[in-house]
């Protein structure tokens, strides 16, 4: 049987490597367009900012290590422009006809980048090379981005770390697409310390040096629109619980694909490497015959803003809120460690739906151990668990590093009066 997979990055190749392992006898073969392959996109910022000294090191694997290695062929700078499934069989840049019986569709996700000599995004390898070789020969002074999401962030802390002055033109009013007000006047008045100028309901950056482009993403699912592949409500392409799309043994995952969110039980589009690589494992195991499935996400993140950490998990108040639920929502500042043990503040909120008392989601921004507080919101969030119950989460203390009330305890304590 032939399995192949269009996509070399995140999605693509965690179906592949699944696919392998469930079944020696496959054929797979994955096609990407561009010369690099299995590499850690969410690095190029931090090479960009100097931490990463080579591109090469966010390398994780090489087509020779896939062909010797797991029996699987990766062809590089070849980009499939049709899908024919009536005839199972691909067409690529060139004319070449490629059969299969099995196909997974992980194309990612694009912005569209009009042509001008100064402006640049910052999603692939290619990016970060141009982007690089930019910031060397030209050496920009001032730096203008256009979007205030995960990306647009990262790259601002990047730049000023290259000594750029930094400004981020955002379109709304708002930071990281949650529709917080906390989150944002938290998050621009720390911006503003580290001397990055933020213009509001902005679209326009006139007299900057170097522009980058990080608003704009959509799912790329032309090719799969194009072969009669049905897209969802958030406009990436609709897959059950297997990854399967309408058509029959064809499959997504990735960027270019919609998943359920755990909280609402709706669709959701969130294009980010860890659920790619879900996502991708299990329709590689589909594509096999396997009855593994991914259920969705709650919508977990983390990015690093000039130093700070931001991890957020589930809705904001106003998200849940367009969701169809009666939303309150709490915030609290407190120490992580004991003072004595040079303990720092933490931001910690969350939110809860007054009719039932569960917890909807929640942000914790500082500098020491955000990921680990957002991971046990989003564990509470998997598990549908109350604000009552989770204020009586057993969690570790010792001086080094808690306190006796976390603050995700205190935050709760805080939710639950309310809802009470």
């Amino acid at each position: 049987m032939r399995l192949v997979v269009i996509g070399g990055v995140a999605a693509g190749l965690s179906a592949a490597s699944r696919a392998r392992r469930l079944d020696p006898s496959l054929h797979i073969t994955v096609f990407e367009k561009s010369p690099h392959i299995s590499y850690g996109a969410c690095g190029l910022p931090y090479f960009i900012e100097g931490q990463v000294r080579s591109l090469d090191q966010l390398r994780v694997y090489t087509p020779e290590y896939f062909a010797r290695e797991r029996n699987i062929q990766v062809r590089t700078n070849s980009e499939v422009i049709a899908i024919s499934h009536a005839r199972r069989e691909l067409t690529l840049h060139g004319g070449e006809r490629v059969p299969y019986d099995k196909l997974v569709i992980s194309t990612g996700a694009r912005r569209d980048l009009p042509l001008q000599d100064n402006l640049f995004k910052l999603d692939t390898w290619d990016d970060a090379e141009r982007l690089q070789a930019f910031l060397q020969q030209r050496k920009p002074k001032r730096a203008a981005i256009l979007g205030g999401g995960y990306i647009g962030l990262e790259v601002a802390e990047a730049l000023r770390a290259q000594g750029l002055a930094v400004e981020i033109h955002q379109r709304s009013n708002d930071l990281l697409r949650r529709q917080d007000p906390w989150l944002t006047a938290l998050l621009a008045k720390h911006l503003e310390r580290c001397r990055v100028t933020i213009h509001w309901n902005s679209t326009a950056a006139p007299g900057a040096d170097l522009v980058i482009l990080a608003a704009g993403m959509k799912p790329n699912t032309k090719l799969a629109a194009d072969a009669g592949i049905e897209l969802g409500r958030t406009g990436a392409i609709r897959v059950s619980e297997r990854m399967e799309t309408n058509l029959h043994g064809v499959y997504a995952a990735g960027d270019c694909a919609e998943t359920t969110h755990l909280v609402s039980g709706r669709p959701v589009w969130m294009p980010l490497g860890t659920t790619a690589n879900k996502m991708g494992r299990v329709a590689g195991a589909a594509a096999t015959g396997a009855r593994e499935r991914f259920p969705g996400i709650v919508g977990t993140s983390i990015v690093r803003v000039c130093g700070l950490g931001v991890g957020l998990t589930g809705f904001s108040e106003a998200q849940a809120r367009r969701e169809g639920f009666d939303p309150i929502a709490t915030s609290v500042q407190a120490l992580d460690k004991n003072r004595y043990f040079r303990g720092k503040p933490v931001h910690v909120q969350l939110v809860a739906d007054r009719r039932t008392g569960r917890l909807l989601g929640g942000a914790v921004v500082g500098e020491d151990n955000v990921a680990g507080r957002a991971n046990v919101i989003a564990t509470a969030l998997h598990q549908r668990i109350s604000v009552e119950d989770f204020a009586n989460l057993d969690l570790a203390y010792a001086p080094p590093f808690a306190t006796v009330w976390d603050p995700l305890l205190i935050a709760a304590q805080q939710l639950d009066k309310l809802l009470h």
